[in-house]
């Protein structure tokens, strides 16, 4: 297999030199040490900036998937009421991940290529609340594998309104690279991991938190590595539940180095970007964007369909066999549906320069190889 010059798999991404170097040191445990604590402290309140909140930041050490395990558990019990918004993969799955300790679920389904909108969408979403009366309810910001991005000021406004104790939202593909507003639009929840926007290895997951969760999870009492109560007197204790990973703390305090150098308006700018060249591009080339013509597209991963007659597998052993590296998707879109992440140090439009020759002429060979093969949306078959 060729080596990948061009890296657009929508995360892990590519590392930069200078968070690879701030991990390549020498650090004591973290336990008790005066200088482990103020950066502890410091990373919350620099990424706190960047989430757009002034509640508490935790830091655990694990992949993404540890937050939103450590939100639900942290948080509710069985029996409790949850409502999760659901327009792909990872808000399916975090309704079902709450089934699974007990709770009564109910889903708003959307389809899969689609956004919340603001019309019929948010009105079934709030009569659904009014009648669960959930303890929490759930969206996914970035759906990754539909390449779409829900707005969150409605739902926002609808748990508000109701009254719904806890708003939990996945930020793990947007934070970094869309502004979140956790404060603005009240989320109790934030859910982050280091290896997507932040371009730090897939080792740290980041949950920001509010009075209201963190008063939740003390009256829930759950304990395990997963749970997040023993994290919120980290300072007062001076040491954390388990030995913290100093190397992957060091790696986000570099991450987010590099992005308030840039300014972080201008990094969301950086993402929108590239992530418009990316899609004007594919559209140039043939190539049909999954998301639907009103759904909103996210600036950090742009899904499209494979070439008509060509599936996945083949489609990225051709790209890779050329230097680029992209990735499929998952449930009904796998083996149809390839994506290319412009997020965090792929959010580089050189780079998309470069991925978009590759995939013309990747398709070119393939149209001359499928002589008159006509495209089918219809067969398809890409509805959850």
């Amino acid at each position: 297999m060729k080596y990948c010059e061009v890296p657009m798999i929508p995360g892990p991404t590519f590392v930069p030199e200078r968070i690879l170097s701030a991990m390549c040191r020498d650090y004591g445990s973290g336990q008790g040490d005066p200088e482990f604590l103020e950066l502890y402290a410091r990373t919350g309140r620099r990424l706190g900036a960047l989430m757009g909140t002034r509640n508490d930041v935790v830091f655990m050490t694990g992949e993404g998937m540890l937050a939103l395990w450590a939100a639900l558990k942290s948080c509710l019990k069985s029996g409790d009421g949850v409502l999760s918004v659901v327009t792909g993969i990872f808000g399916d799955g975090i309704a079902d991940m709450a089934a699974s300790i007990g709770c009564r679920t109910e889903k708003v389904l959307f389809p899969y290529n689609a956004s919340v909108d603001a019309g019929d969408g948010l009105q079934r979403i709030e009569d659904a609340a009014g009648r669960v009366k959930p303890v929490m309810l759930t969206a996914v910001h970035c759906e990754t594998p539909s390449g779409t991005l829900n707005p969150l000021e409605g739902i926002a406004e609808i748990k508000q309104r109701l009254g719904v104790p806890l708003f939990y939202v996945d930020a793990v593909s947007s934070l970094g690279g869309v502004p979140v507003e956790a404060d603005a639009r009240h989320i109790d929840l934030l859910l982050g991991g280091s290896q997507k926007c932040l371009s730090a290895p897939p080792s740290m997951s980041m949950l920001a938190v509010s009075p209201a969760a963190w008063e939740r999870s003390r009256r829930v009492g759950y304990r395990g590595y997963d749970a997040l109560l023993p994290f919120r007197t980290v300072q007062e204790d001076g040491r954390c539940p388990y030995t913290p990973y100093r190397h992957g703390l060091a790696a986000l305090a570099a991450a987010l180095d590099g992005i308030e150098e840039a300014g972080i308006a201008a990094t969301f700018a950086r993402h929108e970007q590239a992530a418009a060249l990316c899609r004007n591009g594919l559209t140039d080339l043939g190539i049909e964007l999954f998301p639907a013509p009103d759904a909103v597209p996210s600036p950090t991963v742009t899904a499209a369909l494979a070439p008509p007659g060509t599936e996945f597998a083949r489609l990225q052993a051709a790209l890779r066999g050329r230097g680029l590296a992209v990735a499929g998707s998952f449930g009904p879109m796998a083996g149809k549906v390839f994506r290319l992440g412009h997020m965090g140090s792929q959010a580089d439009p050189i780079l998309v320069q470069k991925a978009l020759r590759i995939i013309a002429e990747v398709t070119d060979d393939l149209r001359r190889a499928q002589p008159g093969r006509r495209h089918e949306p219809e067969d398809r078959g890409l509805k959850p």
